[in-house]
């Protein structure tokens, strides 16, 4: 068992912005990792930071709010997070669960915790719409790691086709 490889899928994996999305696929198309052991790795790393960010997030961003430039960043970050998560803010906690499952750039664990945040939704049912919504990220993007080049040519179609429709917005 490659020990080094499952570390760098685990730390990808637990990083905002990529998480699972990256480490999947660069473990089973890279890496070569075996899919389970794969798939368990980024489950363990993209789902380790999620209590931690429902418990502090609020706090760290008040503190980190009192620097400048930090203020400036969090404002987008928040406002990115509230036009996107309108899914969230309309369905509560099944909206929260599809917006963390959607594998798209800008949705996922970190942002979803965000979201949870923003829209008021209180710890264990955000846990639990986040565990979800992860779970089910990692079902999609392990099959269209899979797939290849083909899940590559799919997930792009998907993309191409919800920016068309103006359903995933930038």
């Amino acid at each position: 068992m490659d020990i080094e490889s499952h570390l760098w899928v685990f730390l990808i994996s637990a990083a905002p912005i990529v998480e699972l999305r990256l480490a999947i696929p660069l473990a089973i198309n890279e890496y070569d990792l075996p899919w389970p052991s794969a798939v368990l790795a980024a489950l363990a790393g993209n789902l380790i930071v999620v209590p931690f960010l429902l418990l502090f997030l609020e706090r760290a961003t008040e503190v980190a709010r009192r620097v400048g430039l930090f203020a400036t960043i969090i404002d987008q970050v928040f406002e990115r997070t509230r036009r996107r998560g309108a899914i969230v803010e309309k369905y509560e906690r099944i909206g929260l669960m599809l917006f963390v499952a959607i594998p798209l750039p800008g949705t996922g664990a970190w942002t979803g915790s965000l979201a949870a945040l923003l829209f008021g939704v209180p710890f264990r049912q955000a846990l639990v719409s986040i565990v979800c919504g992860v779970l089910i990220a990692a079902v999609i993007v392990t099959v269209l790691s899979l797939l290849g080049w083909a899940g590559a040519a799919i997930a792009g179609a998907a993309l191409v086709t919800l920016a068309a429709l103006g359903l995933w917005r930038i």
